[in-house]
Formats: C-alpha cells, structure tokens, sequence
C-alpha cells in the first residue's frame, strides 16, 4: 500500500467522522437546484455528500482510494437508509462507462498534483453532454490560511491547490455558470475549521 491510500486510510479508521457527516453546504446549495438523475462523487472519503444526493433521489455513484473511507460510507449510508455504489481504486481501474453520468460532484477532490488534470480529463469522458460538474476545492490562496491555521485543512503544496485557470484549461468544453474564486468560513468535521480561500465551479458540458 503506498503512502497516500495509508494517509487516508489513517485518517477514515477512526469512528468520528473526518469532515463530519453533513453535505459541504455548496454541494447543498448547487444539486438542490438540479433534478435528480445518475451523479459520481470522486474522492468521496466517508460519503457525507454521496449519502445527502442519494436520500433527494439521486442514483449514486463514488470512489476513493480508501477502504476504510468506503466501509465508513456504506454504514452512514445504512444508517440513513439508502443505497450507494461506491468502488475503490485509481480511477482508470474502476468500472464506470463513457457519458455515464448526469453529474459529477468533486468536493475537495484533492488528487496528487502530477495526476489532478489528467484525472479532470478521464471525467470528462463519463459526464453526459448537458451534464453538470459541481466543484469546490482549495485555492492557491488557500496556502496563506493553512500557515496561519492548520486546522483549516488542505494540502501544504501549492501545485495540488487549483486556480481558475486551471479550472478552465482541465473543463475547456464547458459553459461556466458560476467560476470564482472566495474567502469562506469552513466548519467541516475535524480536518476543516476556520478561513479558507477556495474555488467554486459549476459548469455544463458543451
């Protein structure tokens, strides 16, 4: 097991809930506004946002590279009482097919700096045309925050934190409804607490 699925399974294996159990409030805020249909959530982790989608009708989708992320998901998706497809491994190994998928929901979908594009790209593939991407990670701002507060979570390295221009240059074949960059107050489990600067894209594919 290398480095990085250790670092989370480390992080999942406790009982309380890294980011806490509820939906990322932008999540909330963006798939109330769509009608349900099919929705992948990558680097789901403990599947607080897969279980909220799934309990407003949606047919749910996720992956991690964590075990214990899934194991954690599947008993908070028993405990609300719905069901959820959830796989682990790199995602070019998984099961998923081409134009699967109405959304794509990546909630601090952190992939490691050398692989986050390609990743973006590999999505693309499964997301329908029309279909919604729905995203919120950590900007390069962000890295002045962690250094002031580490217990606002996020990577220490500037080149797994996103910028706009990556944004458009990753999702090139989309209409951007909403594409920003903004100050928010996090207050998510254990691992997000305090001011953080992030990105928020909601875009539709051409």
């Amino acid at each position: 097991m290398n480095n990085w699925t250790q670092r989370w399974d480390d992080r999942y294996k406790t009982e309380e809930f890294a980011y806490g159990e509820e939906p990322n409030n932008y999540l909330k805020e963006q798939i109330e506004k769509l009608k349900t249909g099919t929705i992948l959530f990558p680097a789901e982790g403990e599947g607080r946002n897969a279980i909220f989608a799934a309990k407003l009708g949606w047919s749910v989708s996720a992956f991690d590279i964590s075990e214990e992320g899934r194991n954690k998901a599947l008993k908070l998706a028993e405990a609300n009482d719905v069901s959820i497809d959830y796989q682990v491994g790199e995602l070019e190994t998984l099961d998923f097919q081409e134009q699967q998928f109405d959304a794509i929901a990546l909630i601090y979908a952190h992939f490691p700096a050398a692989i986050k594009s390609e990743i973006h790209k590999q999505l693309n593939q499964l997301l329908r045309k029309d279909g919604i991407i729905i995203f919120e990670a950590f900007s390069k701002k962000h890295l002045e925050y962690v250094t002031k507060n580490e217990k606002v979570g996020g990577p220490k390295d500037i080149e797994s934190l996103f910028s706009i221009e990556e944004i458009k240059a990753d999702f090139p074949n989309y209409e951007i409804i909403e594409l920003e960059e903004k100050e928010i107050e996090l207050n998510e489990g254990l691992f997000h607490n305090g001011m953080g600067s992030v990105i928020r894209f909601v875009g539709r594919k051409k």
